[in-house]
Protein backbone atom coordinates (compact mmCIF):
# COMPACT_ATOMS: atom_id res chain seq x y z
CA UNK A 1 0.00 0.00 0.00
CA UNK A 2 2.79 2.28 1.04
CA UNK A 3 4.75 1.55 -2.29
CA UNK A 4 1.43 2.32 -4.04
CA UNK A 5 1.25 5.58 -2.71
CA UNK A 6 4.90 6.76 -3.37
CA UNK A 7 4.36 5.39 -6.91
CA UNK A 8 1.10 7.76 -7.42
CA UNK A 9 2.44 11.34 -7.56
CA UNK A 10 5.13 10.30 -9.44
CA UNK A 11 2.68 8.81 -12.65
CA UNK A 12 1.02 11.85 -12.04
CA UNK A 13 3.90 14.31 -12.27
CA UNK A 14 4.94 12.17 -15.61
CA UNK A 15 0.94 12.52 -17.51
CA UNK A 16 1.34 16.42 -17.05
CA UNK A 17 4.85 17.01 -18.99
CA UNK A 18 3.62 17.85 -22.33
CA UNK A 19 5.51 15.97 -25.21
CA UNK A 20 8.06 18.05 -28.01
CA UNK A 21 6.12 19.20 -31.17
CA UNK A 22 7.07 17.38 -34.34
CA UNK A 23 9.51 19.81 -36.24
CA UNK A 24 7.37 21.86 -38.97
CA UNK A 25 8.60 20.77 -42.47
CA UNK A 26 7.16 23.56 -44.78
CA UNK A 27 6.41 22.62 -48.45
CA UNK A 28 8.54 25.19 -50.99
CA UNK A 29 8.87 25.85 -54.63
CA UNK A 30 12.49 26.23 -55.50
CA UNK A 31 14.46 27.28 -58.46
CA UNK A 32 18.36 27.05 -59.34
CA UNK A 33 19.70 30.73 -60.35
CA UNK A 34 21.12 31.05 -63.51
CA UNK A 35 23.29 33.71 -65.39
CA UNK A 36 21.03 35.72 -66.65
CA UNK A 37 22.96 35.75 -69.87
CA UNK A 38 20.41 38.07 -72.31
CA UNK A 39 17.72 39.98 -70.89
CA UNK A 40 14.15 40.25 -72.75
CA UNK A 41 12.20 43.93 -72.20
CA UNK A 42 8.85 44.37 -73.31
CA UNK A 43 7.69 48.09 -74.39
CA UNK A 44 4.46 49.00 -75.99
CA UNK A 45 4.16 50.12 -79.45
CA UNK A 46 2.37 51.19 -82.39
CA UNK A 47 2.66 50.87 -85.74
CA UNK A 48 3.30 54.69 -87.59
CA UNK A 49 2.65 55.35 -91.62
CA UNK A 50 5.89 54.38 -93.46
CA UNK A 51 4.80 57.39 -96.04
CA UNK A 52 2.51 60.17 -94.52
CA UNK A 53 2.62 63.96 -95.61
CA UNK A 54 0.09 66.90 -94.70
CA UNK A 55 -0.90 68.52 -98.20
CA UNK A 56 -1.06 71.97 -98.59
CA UNK A 57 -0.85 74.35 -101.94
CA UNK A 58 1.66 76.54 -102.72
CA UNK A 59 -0.52 79.82 -102.97
CA UNK A 60 -3.29 81.63 -101.31
CA UNK A 61 -7.03 81.18 -102.74
CA UNK A 62 -10.30 80.19 -102.22
CA UNK A 63 -10.67 76.41 -102.65
CA UNK A 64 -13.08 75.51 -105.16
CA UNK A 65 -13.75 71.71 -104.89
CA UNK A 66 -12.49 68.89 -102.54
CA UNK A 67 -13.84 66.12 -104.26
CA UNK A 68 -12.44 62.96 -101.73
CA UNK A 69 -13.76 62.36 -98.04
CA UNK A 70 -11.60 60.97 -95.12
CA UNK A 71 -11.13 57.66 -95.55
CA UNK A 72 -11.02 57.05 -98.90
CA UNK A 73 -8.80 55.43 -100.69
CA UNK A 74 -6.52 57.41 -103.72
CA UNK A 75 -4.29 56.42 -106.49
CA UNK A 76 -1.23 58.04 -107.24
CA UNK A 77 -1.82 61.70 -108.89
CA UNK A 78 -5.15 61.70 -108.28
CA UNK A 79 -7.30 64.95 -107.74
CA UNK A 80 -7.34 65.53 -104.18
CA UNK A 81 -8.49 69.46 -104.15
CA UNK A 82 -8.25 72.10 -105.99
CA UNK A 83 -8.38 76.00 -105.92
CA UNK A 84 -10.32 78.86 -107.48
CA UNK A 85 -8.52 79.09 -111.08
CA UNK A 86 -9.97 82.47 -112.10
CA UNK A 87 -7.18 85.14 -110.68
CA UNK A 88 -4.78 82.87 -111.83
CA UNK A 89 -6.19 82.30 -115.07
CA UNK A 90 -6.32 86.09 -115.79
CA UNK A 91 -2.80 87.11 -114.67
CA UNK A 92 -1.82 84.07 -117.27
CA UNK A 93 -4.36 85.60 -120.09
CA UNK A 94 -2.14 89.22 -119.16
CA UNK A 95 1.28 87.77 -119.08
CA UNK A 96 0.72 85.44 -122.14
CA UNK A 97 -0.12 88.65 -124.09
CA UNK A 98 2.72 90.63 -122.95
CA UNK A 99 4.77 88.13 -124.55
CA UNK A 100 3.64 87.86 -127.37
CA UNK A 101 3.77 91.48 -127.79
CA UNK A 102 7.50 91.28 -126.36
CA UNK A 103 8.35 88.26 -129.24
CA UNK A 104 6.69 90.44 -132.03
CA UNK A 105 8.61 93.43 -131.25
CA UNK A 106 12.41 90.99 -131.01
CA UNK A 107 11.07 90.04 -134.16
CA UNK A 108 10.70 93.57 -135.74
CA UNK A 109 14.29 94.59 -134.20
CA UNK A 110 15.52 91.52 -135.66
CA UNK A 111 14.73 92.67 -139.36
CA UNK A 112 15.54 96.06 -138.88
CA UNK A 113 19.19 95.15 -137.43
CA UNK A 114 19.84 93.36 -140.70
CA UNK A 115 18.81 96.29 -142.57
CA UNK A 116 21.17 98.65 -139.99
CA UNK A 117 18.16 100.45 -139.07
CA UNK A 118 18.60 99.72 -134.93
CA UNK A 119 21.86 99.52 -132.95
CA UNK A 120 23.06 96.06 -131.86
CA UNK A 121 22.09 97.53 -128.02
CA UNK A 122 18.61 98.05 -129.04
CA UNK A 123 18.73 94.79 -130.22
CA UNK A 124 19.94 93.35 -127.08
CA UNK A 125 17.50 95.54 -125.00
CA UNK A 126 14.61 93.68 -126.88
CA UNK A 127 16.30 90.57 -126.39
CA UNK A 128 16.06 91.09 -122.69
CA UNK A 129 12.21 91.99 -122.82
CA UNK A 130 10.95 89.32 -124.41
CA UNK A 131 13.35 86.49 -122.07
CA UNK A 132 11.73 87.99 -119.09
CA UNK A 133 8.37 88.05 -120.66
CA UNK A 134 8.61 84.48 -122.04
CA UNK A 135 9.87 83.54 -118.31
CA UNK A 136 6.98 85.39 -116.72
CA UNK A 137 4.26 83.71 -118.37
CA UNK A 138 5.58 80.35 -118.23
CA UNK A 139 6.01 81.26 -114.22
CA UNK A 140 2.81 81.90 -114.28
CA UNK A 141 1.13 79.12 -116.05
CA UNK A 142 2.71 76.42 -114.07
CA UNK A 143 1.40 78.55 -110.83
CA UNK A 144 -2.37 77.28 -112.95
CA UNK A 145 -1.22 73.83 -112.09
CA UNK A 146 -0.81 74.49 -108.46
CA UNK A 147 -4.30 75.39 -108.02
CA UNK A 148 -4.70 71.58 -108.22
CA UNK A 149 -3.47 69.27 -105.46
CA UNK A 150 -2.58 66.02 -106.13
CA UNK A 151 -1.45 63.04 -104.63
CA UNK A 152 1.96 62.24 -104.51
CA UNK A 153 1.53 58.61 -103.62
CA UNK A 154 -1.23 55.82 -103.72
CA UNK A 155 -2.78 55.80 -99.57
CA UNK A 156 -5.83 56.70 -97.25
CA UNK A 157 -7.26 60.56 -96.81
CA UNK A 158 -6.50 60.66 -93.14
CA UNK A 159 -8.33 64.00 -92.34
CA UNK A 160 -9.22 67.08 -94.38
CA UNK A 161 -8.72 70.38 -92.49
CA UNK A 162 -10.59 72.74 -94.55
CA UNK A 163 -13.79 72.30 -96.38
CA UNK A 164 -14.72 73.62 -100.18
CA UNK A 165 -15.38 77.27 -100.60
CA UNK A 166 -12.71 78.32 -97.46
CA UNK A 167 -10.12 80.77 -98.01
CA UNK A 168 -6.68 78.97 -97.30
CA UNK A 169 -2.95 80.51 -97.05
CA UNK A 170 -0.06 79.71 -98.90
CA UNK A 171 1.55 76.13 -97.21
CA UNK A 172 -1.69 75.84 -94.74
CA UNK A 173 -2.19 72.59 -94.37
CA UNK A 174 -5.63 70.89 -96.54
CA UNK A 175 -5.62 66.91 -96.38
CA UNK A 176 -3.25 64.65 -94.50
CA UNK A 177 -2.55 61.15 -96.91
CA UNK A 178 -1.21 58.40 -95.49
CA UNK A 179 0.38 54.78 -96.79
CA UNK A 180 -2.24 52.60 -95.57
CA UNK A 181 0.20 49.67 -95.40
CA UNK A 182 3.33 50.12 -92.97
CA UNK A 183 6.66 48.52 -91.89
CA UNK A 184 7.13 50.70 -89.29
CA UNK A 185 6.59 50.36 -85.31
CA UNK A 186 7.80 52.92 -82.67
CA UNK A 187 8.14 52.85 -79.49
CA UNK A 188 9.52 54.60 -76.32
CA UNK A 189 12.57 53.67 -74.57
CA UNK A 190 13.77 54.76 -71.00
CA UNK A 191 17.27 56.18 -70.25
CA UNK A 192 18.55 52.88 -69.07
CA UNK A 193 17.95 51.36 -72.34
CA UNK A 194 19.88 53.38 -74.90
CA UNK A 195 22.95 51.31 -74.41
CA UNK A 196 21.35 48.30 -75.73
CA UNK A 197 20.90 50.31 -78.85
CA UNK A 198 24.39 50.68 -79.97
CA UNK A 199 25.17 47.28 -78.90
CA UNK A 200 24.99 45.09 -82.61
CA UNK A 201 23.88 42.03 -80.81
CA UNK A 202 20.77 43.41 -79.66
CA UNK A 203 17.59 41.93 -81.56
CA UNK A 204 14.01 42.78 -81.95
CA UNK A 205 10.65 41.23 -82.32
CA UNK A 206 7.21 42.68 -82.10
CA UNK A 207 4.09 40.97 -81.63
CA UNK A 208 0.93 43.01 -82.81
CA UNK A 209 -2.59 42.47 -80.59
CA UNK A 210 -4.43 41.69 -83.88
CA UNK A 211 -1.79 39.09 -84.60
CA UNK A 212 -1.25 37.40 -81.14
CA UNK A 213 1.16 34.55 -81.06
CA UNK A 214 2.90 35.90 -84.21
CA UNK A 215 6.07 37.35 -83.78
CA UNK A 216 7.88 39.53 -86.45
CA UNK A 217 11.30 39.67 -87.09
CA UNK A 218 12.67 44.34 -86.58
CA UNK A 219 15.78 46.00 -86.70
CA UNK A 220 16.48 49.29 -85.45
CA UNK A 221 15.25 51.72 -87.91
CA UNK A 222 16.18 55.19 -86.04
CA UNK A 223 16.19 56.59 -82.48
CA UNK A 224 16.16 59.93 -80.76
CA UNK A 225 19.31 61.11 -78.60
CA UNK A 226 17.27 63.56 -76.95
CA UNK A 227 13.70 63.32 -74.66
CA UNK A 228 11.13 66.32 -75.18
CA UNK A 229 9.39 64.45 -72.31
CA UNK A 230 9.83 62.86 -69.15
CA UNK A 231 8.38 59.57 -70.80
CA UNK A 232 11.49 58.34 -72.74
CA UNK A 233 13.23 58.24 -75.81
CA UNK A 234 11.56 57.53 -79.26
CA UNK A 235 12.83 54.28 -81.17
CA UNK A 236 11.55 53.53 -84.12
CA UNK A 237 11.52 49.97 -86.03
CA UNK A 238 11.57 48.45 -89.36
CA UNK A 239 9.71 45.15 -89.53
CA UNK A 240 11.47 42.33 -91.58
CA UNK A 241 9.89 39.97 -93.86
CA UNK A 242 6.51 40.30 -93.30
CA UNK A 243 4.37 38.39 -95.31
CA UNK A 244 2.23 41.80 -96.42
CA UNK A 245 -0.47 39.39 -98.03
CA UNK A 246 -1.30 37.38 -94.68
CA UNK A 247 -1.01 40.00 -92.38
CA UNK A 248 -1.65 43.34 -92.96
CA UNK A 249 -0.26 46.07 -90.92
CA UNK A 250 -1.91 49.44 -90.54
CA UNK A 251 -0.83 52.13 -88.99
CA UNK A 252 -2.74 52.79 -85.89
CA UNK A 253 -2.13 48.82 -84.85
CA UNK A 254 -0.87 48.61 -81.11
CA UNK A 255 1.91 46.28 -80.46
CA UNK A 256 4.18 44.72 -77.86
CA UNK A 257 8.11 45.26 -78.60
CA UNK A 258 10.76 43.06 -77.08
CA UNK A 259 14.09 43.95 -77.36
CA UNK A 260 16.82 40.97 -76.58
CA UNK A 261 20.32 42.29 -75.03
CA UNK A 262 23.10 41.06 -73.15
CA UNK A 263 23.10 41.74 -69.17
CA UNK A 264 25.13 44.28 -68.75
CA UNK A 265 26.48 42.78 -65.47
CA UNK A 266 28.50 39.62 -66.13
CA UNK A 267 28.15 37.60 -62.83
CA UNK A 268 24.20 38.77 -62.52
CA UNK A 269 21.60 35.84 -62.31
CA UNK A 270 17.85 35.82 -63.16
CA UNK A 271 15.25 34.86 -60.94
CA UNK A 272 11.79 35.07 -61.42
CA UNK A 273 9.94 38.49 -59.00
CA UNK A 274 8.31 36.07 -56.75
CA UNK A 275 11.56 35.42 -55.02
CA UNK A 276 12.33 38.44 -53.77
CA UNK A 277 11.33 38.90 -49.68
CA UNK A 278 11.28 42.54 -49.21
CA UNK A 279 10.09 43.40 -45.19
CA UNK A 280 8.66 46.18 -43.76
CA UNK A 281 11.88 47.43 -42.35
CA UNK A 282 13.00 47.46 -45.52
CA UNK A 283 15.77 45.59 -47.96
CA UNK A 284 16.02 43.25 -50.09
CA UNK A 285 16.26 39.43 -49.53
CA UNK A 286 15.79 35.99 -50.98
CA UNK A 287 15.70 32.45 -49.17
CA UNK A 288 18.00 30.23 -50.08
CA UNK A 289 18.32 26.39 -49.27
CA UNK A 290 20.69 24.63 -47.99
CA UNK A 291 21.85 20.87 -48.70
CA UNK A 292 20.46 20.08 -45.24
CA UNK A 293 17.11 21.41 -46.93
CA UNK A 294 17.20 24.39 -44.42
CA UNK A 295 16.57 27.71 -45.35
CA UNK A 296 18.51 30.79 -45.03
CA UNK A 297 17.91 34.65 -45.70
CA UNK A 298 20.42 35.93 -47.58
CA UNK A 299 20.56 39.86 -48.57
CA UNK A 300 20.19 40.83 -52.50
CA UNK A 301 21.21 44.02 -55.07
CA UNK A 302 17.87 43.91 -57.17
CA UNK A 303 19.10 44.78 -61.47
CA UNK A 304 16.49 45.58 -63.73
CA UNK A 305 12.73 44.03 -64.38
CA UNK A 306 12.69 42.48 -67.59
CA UNK A 307 10.66 40.36 -69.51
CA UNK A 308 6.68 39.63 -67.69
CA UNK A 309 7.67 38.04 -64.24
CA UNK A 310 11.95 38.06 -64.25
CA UNK A 311 14.19 40.31 -62.13
CA UNK A 312 18.08 40.27 -62.48
CA UNK A 313 19.89 39.43 -59.35
CA UNK A 314 23.18 41.88 -59.75
CA UNK A 315 24.74 40.61 -55.96
CA UNK A 316 24.05 38.45 -53.44
CA UNK A 317 23.16 35.30 -55.65
CA UNK A 318 25.58 32.70 -57.60
CA UNK A 319 24.67 30.52 -60.36
CA UNK A 320 23.59 27.35 -58.73
CA UNK A 321 22.05 28.09 -55.57
CA UNK A 322 18.63 26.36 -54.70
CA UNK A 323 16.47 29.78 -54.36
CA UNK A 324 12.46 29.91 -52.71
CA UNK A 325 9.46 30.98 -55.64
CA UNK A 326 6.87 30.75 -53.71
CA UNK A 327 5.59 31.24 -49.73
CA UNK A 328 8.80 33.52 -48.86
CA UNK A 329 6.94 35.26 -46.27
CA UNK A 330 5.94 32.91 -44.15
CA UNK A 331 9.57 30.88 -43.88
CA UNK A 332 11.58 31.71 -40.26
CA UNK A 333 15.64 31.31 -40.76
CA UNK A 334 16.90 27.83 -40.42
CA UNK A 335 13.28 26.17 -40.86
CA UNK A 336 13.68 23.32 -42.76
CA UNK A 337 11.60 23.11 -46.35
CA UNK A 338 10.29 19.69 -48.22
CA UNK A 339 10.81 20.77 -51.53
CA UNK A 340 8.40 20.28 -54.71
CA UNK A 341 9.20 18.72 -57.68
Amino acid sequence: MRFALFLLPLLLWRCGTPAAAPETVRPVKVVTAAGAGVIDKDFAGMATPDDAVNLAFRLAGQVLDIPVTEGQSVARGELLAELDPRDIRLQVDADRSAYAEANSQLQRMKRLLEHEAVSRQEYEAAQTRYAQARSTYENRRSMLEETKLRAPFAGVVERAYVDAYERVQAGQAVLRLVNPVTTTVRFTMPESGLAALTDTTTRFTVEFDNYRGVRFGARLKEYVRTASDAYGFPVSLELTGVDTVRYRIAPGMSCTVTMRSADPVPDAVSLPVTAIYAPAEGGDYVWTVGDDDRVSLRRVTLGELYGRDRVVIDSGVAPGDRVVTAGVYRLREGERVRILK
